[in-house]
């Protein structure tokens, strides 16, 4: 792998308690990235709670 992509890479953690968005948000970092060219949606129905990309 070249060095140049290597050096450009970030890693960071999103934490926090359920339900707060981190499935959205992460999916809207990498539409905004560049990295994913169509973000999916997450719905809260009751109980039966999913993310759906």
């Amino acid at each position: 792998m070249n060095e140049d992509i290597i050096k450009n890479r970030r890693t960071f953690a999103i934490i926090s308690h359920p339900d707060a968005g981190k499935t959205t948000l992460t999916e809207k970092l990498l539409l905004f990235g560049g990295a994913i060219q169509l973000a999916g949606m997450v719905k809260a129905k009751g109980e039966r709670r999913r993310a759906r990309s």
